[in-house]
């Protein structure tokens, strides 16, 4: 039987007991953050990192599968022929607060203006560092629908998104953009909220099903050994996984992977090349800001090609392996 999120009239709950806050509590969790000696931040500005906007809005070709990292989990998908932007988040800070909140290690290395056509937006939940309103604001402007999970769309409207561009899906329904391309909304294992909210709207990952390649976007989510599996079944092996590798702690292990789960969850998906996600861009958890990447380079095997570049630079994902090795 497929996993399926639970909505209890008010509320969405993931398909499995998932504890959201610290296992140990507030207090122990803000002994960590005050005297914690990780370098949780560059102590040297990074960048700038610079994408080549000409490149990038040329026409996608037909068998082309090709992915830009903007940081954080705002990607450039260039898929069959058709281009898509995942979880775009171009803020200073994600936060409610333009003054205070996580700040941006590196600017965006593509300007806003200069996204090429898309024929798509695919959110994943509604986290400030998932969907940011000036971005969406911005992007409203441009015939490009938005596919998102349920009750996300009331954001996308309150923004300006007309209602007609606005795809909802629950966990395991399809949109078919062309007869021969198809998203599906699939589980995650998380939460979602806005300033007090919780869990008012749905969180999911997302299959990008091509006539060539198939391309599986995570979102954020915590171990979750037999979604993946399901995943993996229903619509893998994928050519392209992308899984996020930060802002994990034992004290929240339930909502986010970290580097190790993520590669179990990438086996269990049938990945074929790994593009991680979540990390060096944002100061969200208590680790060092390059831990993520050094423990997935020492714990990757062979068999699970890493995709390691700099934000902005354009990979082809069949050219193989690549650490552009930017955070030293």
């Amino acid at each position: 039987m497929q996993l399926q999120a639970r909505h209890d009239g008010k509320k969405y709950h993931n398909a499995i007991a998932t504890a959201v806050g610290p296992t140990s509590g507030y207090g122990t969790l803000l002994k960590r953050y005050l005297w914690g000696k990780e370098e949780r931040e560059p102590r040297q500005p990074l960048g700038p990192f610079r994408a080549d906007a000409v490149a990038l809005a040329a026409p996608v070709p037909p068998n082309a599968l090709r992915a830009t990292w903007l940081g954080h989990s705002t990607t450039l998908l260039e898929i069959d022929g058709r281009r898509f932007l995942t979880d775009p988040v171009w803020a200073e800070r994600v936060s409610p607060s333009k003054l205070v909140g996580p700040k941006r290690f590196f600017a965006p290395p593509l300007p806003l203006a200069d996204v090429p056509a898309l024929d798509a937006v695919i959110l994943s939940h509604d986290h400030y560092d998932h969907l940011d309103e000036a971005t969406i604001r911005t992007l409203a402007r441009r015939e490009v629908p938005f596919f998102c999970p349920l009750g996300v769309g009331a954001h996308l409207r309150r923004w300006g998104v007309a209602p007609a561009r606005i795809t909802e899906l629950n966990w395991w329904e399809k949109a078919a953009l062309a007869p021969d391309f198809t998203l599906v909304a699939t589980p995650a294992r998380h939460f979602s909220g806005r300033g007090l909210t919780r869990n008012n709207t749905l969180w999911a990952s997302w299959c990008l099903l091509g006539p060539q390649h198939k391309v599986f976007f995570g979102g954020d989510s915590g171990p979750f050994e037999e979604g993946f599996r399901q995943i993996g079944t229903a619509f893998g092996p994928f050519d392209l996984t992308m899984l996020e590798i930060g802002a994990a702690d034992a004290e929240w292990a339930d909502i986010h992977m970290g580097p190790l789960v993520a590669l179990q969850a990438h086996r269990l998906l049938g990945g074929g090349p790994l593009l991680p996600l979540h990390w060096g861009t944002f100061n969200l958890a208590l680790h060092a800001w390059r831990a993520p990447v050094q423990e997935l380079l020492a714990e990757a095997g062979p068999e699970v090609p890493l995709l390691l570049p700099a934000p902005g630079q354009r990979v082809d994902v069949a050219a193989g392996p690549l650490n552009a090795n930017w955070w030293e």
